[in-house]
């Protein structure tokens, strides 16, 4: 059934990337146009965070198409080919002293820049399990598991076998990754403070970045202008606050890495929604 869109994908990914990012800057925006939605989360996500400037709103519109219309280069070229995307990388030197040390690596990647191709170019350095939540459309888990299982990268889905791999992965010394914003299902989140309103975070990236031994290091490619490429950034999670959970501590350092560059994070995801069965933060 997925044949159909494997092909077409594969010929898109074929489109130089400053023309894949403005078709995705089109894209953007008749999406805004489109839902009431999205425009909603988008707008009232901005505000909370301080960010209520047309220029940061306009730029964050286009940033959210080009990270659909950037997929298929990310998934169906050459690996070689998407790591020559990263022009430059800030950071990296920690990481791979502590991999070679023998610690484990835990990279946090928020909705926030080219998330894809940040743990491509970790596996070009080092052997990554990334942890991933199957998409709502049936036929696209397998594109997406064919367009993200490269070389030196394992996928597991976000359940009880796949965690259960992920500790795994840890003790043996290896890199994991994951989406540290996304929002889980009831049960597995806490309520914390995310831009000074309570959004319900997962307590997976809470528990391992207290584990003894490992390396925690943030991590996002920065799109450059006029689809030249990316900028890809590491930088060690901050130590805790005095009095400050885990939680917290996690949530206070993605919202300092995305001010460095606010106008490509994911503003329309529902950061604040209440997932289904879980209870309201005000109750």
């Amino acid at each position: 059934m997925h044949r159909f869109p494997r092909f077409l994908l594969r010929l898109v990914a074929r489109l130089p990337l400053p023309l894949l990012h403005r078709v995705g800057s089109v894209l953007g925006w008749a999406v805004y146009g489109m839902s009431p939605t999205y425009r909603r989360h988008l707008r009232e996500n901005l505000a909370q965070a301080g960010y209520a400037d047309a220029r940061t709103r306009r730029e964050a519109i286009a940033a959210a198409g080009q990270m659909l219309t950037e997929l298929p280069a990310l998934w169906f070229r050459a690996h070689s080919s998407v790591v020559a995307l990263v022009k430059e990388v800030e950071g990296l030197d920690a990481a791979l002293a502590a991999h070679a040390q023998g610690r484990p690596v835990v990279f946090l990647t928020p909705h926030m820049g080219c998330f894809e191709v940040a743990a491509q170019y970790a596996a070009s350095r080092m052997p990554i399990t990334v942890l991933y939540r199957p998409p709502k459309i049936g036929w696209l888990e397998p594109l997406m598991r064919e367009g993200r299982e490269r070389p030196n990268i394992r996928m597991l889905r976000a359940d009880y076998p796949g965690l259960r791999r992920l500790v795994a992965a840890l003790r043996r010394g290896e890199a994991i990754g994951f989406l540290p914003d996304q929002v889980p299902g009831e049960g597995e989140g806490e309520w914390v403070e995310f831009f000074g309103k309570p959004a319900y975070t997962m307590t997976l990236a809470a528990r391992l970045v207290e584990r003894p031994r490992q390396s925690c290091f943030l991590a996002y490619a920065r799109r450059l202008p006029r689809g030249e490429g990316y900028v890809l950034s590491m930088r060690r999670l901050p130590p805790a606050l005095p009095g400050e959970g885990a939680a917290r501590r996690v949530n206070r350092a993605l919202e300092a890495l995305i001010r460095e560059c606010p106008e490509q994070y994911l503003w329309s995801y529902n950061r604040y929604k209440t997932p289904k069965g879980a209870r309201r933060a005000d109750a």
